[in-house]
C-alpha cells in the first residue's frame, strides 16, 4: 500500500433518509470516477438536510463524502476536477522565534479563544498564565443557577463570565463562516477532549452547553498538564506601559497582585466592559464597531419542525428543526434571525446590576418543548455615535431600560409580550406557548424598550419571516427583550502581527476584540494569536 495523501471531498451526494453509510459511499466513489480499489479509506464528512419539497421523494440529507487514496497520481487525477476540493487537515504548523520573553505570557480571559491560546502555547512549551474573572465551570454552574432562580446577580461569575465564556451557557454552535483551515483543528481538538463524534460530520455542528461544560474542564487539565497555569475569580485590573510595551499586569479577586509580562493576550470576550475601558484609559486604540440589537423569539419545537419538515415531521430520522433567516431593504437596514437555540429555553444573561439582558441556551440533545432565537437589527455609529464605547453605552441604556420596566414585578424579570401584542403595540402575553426565561416574564410593549429603528425592523421582518415559514405566522409566538450581547460594540485595533496598534506585545483576541464572532471563530483566532507570539520569542 503506497502513502495516504490529503483526502478528497466528494459534495452533494444525495440520499434517502435511511440509506447507509456505505450505501453514501459507494454513490460518492461512482460520482467521482473513483475506483474502490484505490482508496485507502472513506468516510462521510458532512451532513445536511435539504428540505425545500416535501413530497415522498422530496425530504432528503446531502452528503459530503472524504476520500483517502493510495496513488499520488489518481489524486492528481481528481485535482483537475472543479466539483471537488480537498479536506484540510486538522493540525497547526509551528515556528518558534529566539526572542526572550522577559516574563510571563498572560491571558486574559478563558473562552474559546484564551482557551485554545493558551493550549497552544502550554502544549509548545510556552507555560502560559491565565486570569479568568470567573469561576471555575462547577462553581460557575452553581452560581449562575443560583440567580436564574431569583437569587442575587454576581457580576464576576455569570453567563458572560467564568470558565468557558459566553458559550458555557449557549447552544454550543460551532458553525463559523470563515475559512480558516483550523476550524477542523479545533473540531478535532474538542472531539479529543470529550465533545460527541458526531459533531464532526455535521453541517451545522453543536457541542451543547451540557457537553461543553465537560469538555472546557478537559481542556483546562491539558493546558495545566503541559505547565500552564490557570487563576480563577482573578479579574486583570490594569496594564503597565513603558516604552510601547506592556511591562507588567495587576490582577485583584482570589488572587491580588502584580506580575512582569512578557506578552499580553488580551482575550476578554464581548461583555468585560469594565477592562475595555481599563484599556482605553492605558491608551490601547478601540474603535466603537456595528452589532445588533433585538429580542428572542419562541415558537414550540413542534410548530418550527412542522414548518420545515411538513407531514415529516415526526420521522425520527430527521434532526431536530432548525432555521436562519434574514432580510435586508434597498437602504441597507436588515432584519435577521441569529444563534437559534432548538429545543432550548431562553436564558438570564445579565452581567451587570440594573440591567436585563436574555439569550439562549441548549443541551446536545436538544429535546426541550420551545425553540428559540434571537431576532435582531444591526446597529452602528448613526445609533450611538462616534465615541469608542458609544455601542457600549447604547447597549446598557437598552438593558437597564428593560431592568426598569419590570423591576416593580421582580428584579431581573425580563419585559415580554406576544407577535401579536408587538404588531399592535399592547403589551399582550395571552399564549399558550410558555415563556422559558427562569427569572420570569412580565407583559410589556417591547417597542418601549428599543429604539424606534430597531422595533421598525423587526416589525418588517416578522412580515417578511411569516412568508417563509408557517411558525411566523403565530402571533401568539412570544418575544422576550432584550438581545444585547450578540458580539462586541469595539474592536482593539491590531496590526499584521497581531499586536494592538502601537503596544509591542499586547494581543488583542477573538470576539471581546472584535475579531470573531462565536466558539469556533474566536478558538481559531486564539490559535493564531498563539502561533504569531511563539514565531517571535522562544519558550519560557
Amino acid at each position: 500500500m503506497g502513502s495516504v495523501f490529503m483526502p478528497i471531498i466528494i459534495p452533494q451526494i444525495k440520499g434517502t433518509l435511511s440509506q447507509t453509510s456505505n450505501e453514501i459511499i459507494s454513490r460518492a466513489l461512482k460520482a467521482a470516477g473513483i475506483n474502490s480499489r484505490d482508496i485507502a479509506f472513506a468516510d462521510i464528512y458532512k451532513t445536511s438536510v435539504d428540505a425545500r419539497r416535501r413530497d415522498e421523494k422530496g425530504i432528503h440529507f446531502v452528503y459530503s463524502v472524504s476520500v483517502s487514496l493510495k496513488d499520488k497520481n489518481a489524486e492528481q487525477r481528481t485535482a483537475d476536477e472543479k466539483h471537488l476540493t480537498y479536506a484540510p487537515y486538522g493540525e497547526i504548523e509551528v515556528r518558534k522565534g529566539s526572542k526572550t520573553l522577559g516574563g510571563r505570557i498572560v491571558i486574559a480571559g478563558f473562552g474559546p479563544a484564551g482557551m485554545f491560546c493558551a493550549l497552544t502555547l502550554a502544549e509548545n512549551g510556552y507555560r502560559p498564565l491565565v486570569l479568568e474573572r470567573g469561576s471555575e465551570v462547577g462553581r460557575r454552574v452553581e452560581k449562575v443557577s443560583h440567580f436564574w432562580r431569583g437569587g442575587e446577580l454576581d457580576e464576576q461569575t455569570n453567563a458572560q463570565f467564568g470558565e468557558g465564556g459566553a458559550g458555557t451557557f449557549s447552544d454550543g454552535k460551532l458553525t463559523t463562516r470563515i475559512k480558516d483551515p483550523l476550524c477542523r483543528y479545533v473540531l478535532e481538538r474538542l472531539t479529543q477532549l470529550g465533545a460527541p463524534k458526531e459533531l464532526l460530520t455535521k453541517a451545522k455542528p453543536h457541542i451543547g452547553t451540557d457537553n461543553l461544560r465537560d469538555v472546557v474542564k478537559n481542556l483546562r487539565q491539558r493546558i495545566i498538564e503541559c505547565g500552564g497555569e490557570i487563576m480563577f475569580d482573578t479579574r486583570l485590573d490594569g496594564i503597565s506601559l513603558e516604552g510601547g510595551r506592556v511591562t507588567s499586569v495587576s490582577f485583584s479577586g482570589a488572587e491580588t497582585g502584580d506580575i512582569q509580562s512578557g506578552c499580553v493576550v488580551a482575550a476578554i470576550g464581548h461583555s468585560a466592559r469594565d477592562t475595555v475601558q481599563m484599556l482605553q484609559n492605558s491608551g490601547v486604540t478601540i474603535r466603537s464597531k456595528p452589532f445588533a440589537v433585538g429580542v428572542r423569539i419562541e415558537h414550540t419545537q413542534k410548530a418550527v419542525n412542522e414548518s420545515l419538515y411538513g407531514k415529516f415531521a415526526d420521522d425520527p430520522l430527521l434532526p431536530v428543526g432548525e432555521y436562519q433567516m434574514s432580510y435586508t431593504q434597498k437602504d441597507g437596514q436588515a432584519c435577521y434571525t441569529f444563534c437559534m437555540c432548538p429545543g432550548g429555553v431562553v436564558v438570564p444573561a445579565a452581567s451587570e446590576h440594573g440591567g436585563v439582558v436574555v439569550n439562549g441556551m441548549s443541551e446536545y440533545a436538544r429535546n426541550g418543548v420551545n425553540a428559540n432565537s434571537a431576532l435582531v437589527v444591526p446597529v452602528n455609529q448613526s445609533d450611538f455615535g462616534t465615541s469608542p464605547l458609544g455601542g457600549i453605552e447604547f447597549a446598557r441604556k437598552i438593558e437597564q431600560t428593560a431592568y426598569a420596566a419590570a423591576k416593580n414585578y421582580s428584579a431581573y424579570t425580563a419585559p415580554a409580550c406576544t407577535v401579536g401584542g408587538f404588531l399592535s403595540g399592547t403589551p399582550d402575553l395571552k399564549s399558550e406557548i410558555l415563556p422559558t426565561y427562569a427569572r420570569g416574564v412580565i407583559p410589556c410593549d417591547i417597542s418601549s424598550i428599543l429604539p424606534n429603528r430597531v422595533t421598525d425592523m423587526l416589525k418588517k421582518g416578522l412580515s417578511v419571516f411569516s412568508k417563509r415559514m408557517n411558525c411566523f405566522k403565530d402571533d401568539t409566538a412570544i418575544l422576550t427583550a432584550p438581545e444585547t450581547r450578540t458580539s462586541s460594540p469595539v474592536r482593539i485595533l491590531r496590526d499584521d502581527s497581531a499586536k494592538a496598534v502601537g503596544i509591542e506585545n499586547l494581543y488583542p483576541c477573538g470576539e471581546g476584540a472584535g475579531y470573531a464572532g462565536g466558539i469556533t471563530s474566536s478558538a481559531v483566532d486564539g490559535i493564531n494569536t498563539a502561533l504569531k507570539i511563539m514565531e517571535e520569542y522562544a519558550p519560557y
